[in-house]
């Protein structure tokens, strides 16, 4: 045999026997949450070969039951199924977990599974407060585990080169980015008290919200715009286009906020705002400027990026252009890095227990949530806010600093000690 044909062979055998050691040692995975984001999860790990979906969990039965109907259809097991997650926490045969909840519930889910000795993937925003994203941190460096945010345009090949090239300074010192969120929203309206249905184990959704009656508003999508369980659209959506201003200036926390806008068009139950502008300052004058707005504008998404040498500007398939000096037109455009799969990249830090070869490591997405969390803060109280990023307290505002955190309903509790 010739050392070609040696090494294909080689090679063929060494693919066949990783394949054989992904189907004899899974990666055995639990959905929490199977809204509309939990069933994309699901299709996307269920792509993954050594990845099995062992079981699904959500307070509405109904939801739970037909994930685990599609996983027997497509994938041939029957996955555990649960209302209760701490029944597979409980299950040593779960490695990890994927966190598709309400905001409100992401962090406390992630840390009673990484209590339990399980590897997290987070959906985005990973917290529904600041004090959330401190404890995420410390039980992810505690227990050891695997923690990838859903962050998922860190693995793009488009954004990963424009921040490289940022990076690289090709439009020199970063002084300012700036991004647009448009989506149109309608009125929810108004939803009457009534009881929760019986397909609904209504005190587990809650979890560590405050008691509260049942309105239709809430379940399933609505409570994003209610502050006791979403985060507005900056958390909802804001946060991926905070994730790659942030990657690109490089920076962390900022040290002053300020926002303003408003729920513009209609009056409806809701409680968040519908347009909102945010400024996030940093102590070397670079800053963040995000906008949002849920009414008819008819604008696309995009990031623009000013440094001392030129723009960039990221449209929002992540196709980029440079303009550099007094150039009317833009650079050539340049090759994209090669996109990895932001779900597998997970899975496969899961087996090697290397935390660095994350794309989207817990601290990064916390950062970027954390600063979601300012900008709400800032529109709630009012005025420009002035932060303290080491102590990550306001220096300015104890109205603003009690929002930093909030009260638990028992036993739903985020505990000070992880």
């Amino acid at each position: 045999m010739n050392r070609r044909r040696f090494v294909l062979s080689a090679a063929g055998t060494a693919a066949l026997a990783s394949s054989a050691a992904a189907a004899d040692d899974p990666v055995r995975i639990a959905i929490i949450g199977l809204g509309g984001r939990g069933n994309q999860l699901m299709r996307q790990f269920s792509e993954i070969d050594f990845v099995e979906i062992a079981a699904v969990v959500d307070p509405d039965g109904n939801r739970a039951e037909e994930a685990a109907g599609w996983v027997k259809q497509n994938k041939g097991n029957t996955p555990k199924t649960t209302a209760d997650m701490r029944v597979v926490f409980d299950d040593k045969n779960i490695d990890a977990v994927l966190v598709a909840t309400t905001n409100h519930w992401h962090a406390l889910t992630a840390i009673w599974a990484m209590q339990a000795g399980k590897d997290v993937y987070c959906e985005k925003p990973v917290s529904h407060n600041i004090f959330e994203g401190q404890q995420l941190i410390a039980a992810s460096r505690k227990y050891g585990r695997m923690v990838q945010g859903g962050t998922q345009r860190r693995s793009d090949g488009k954004f990963r080169r424009a921040v490289e090239m940022i990076h690289d300074g090709v439009i020199g010192d970063l002084y300012l980015s700036k991004w647009i969120f448009p989506r149109e929203r309608d009125s929810i309206g108004f939803k009457p008290h009534e009881d929760p249905p019986n397909w609904l184990n209504w005190d587990l959704w809650l979890g560590p919200a405050p008691e509260q009656p049942y309105h239709a508003n809430l379940v399933h999508y609505n409570w994003h715009w209610f502050w006791d369980f979403g985060n507005g659209e900056m958390g909802n959506n804001g946060i991926h286009l905070v994730d790659i201003s942030r990657w690109a200036v490089d920076q962390g926390l900022p040290s002053k906020i300020a926002s303003w806008g408003g729920r513009w068009g209609y009056k409806d139950q809701a409680e968040t705002p519908n347009t909102q502008n945010v400024r996030w300052e940093y102590a070397d004058g670079s800053a963040i400027i995000g906008e949002i707005r849920n009414l008819y504008t008819n604008e696309k998404m995009f990031w623009d990026f000013f440094g001392t040498k030129g723009h960039m500007h990221i449209h929002a398939n992540g196709d980029f252009d440079v303009t550099l000096g007094r150039n009317e037109k833009p650079e050539a455009r340049v090759e994209p890095l090669p996109n990895v799969n932001h779900y597998q990249n997970f899975a496969e830090a899961v087996r090697s227990r290397d935390r660095s070869k994350l794309n989207a490591e817990i601290r990064e997405t916390v950062l970027s949530t954390a600063l979601c969390h300012l900008g709400n803060i800032a529109y709630r109280v009012g005025g420009e806010l002035e932060f303290d990023p080491k102590t990550e307290r306001f220096t300015s505002s104890e109205e603003a600093n009690a929002l930093l955190r909030r009260d638990y309903r028992e036993p739903y509790v985020v505990p000070d000690e992880v």
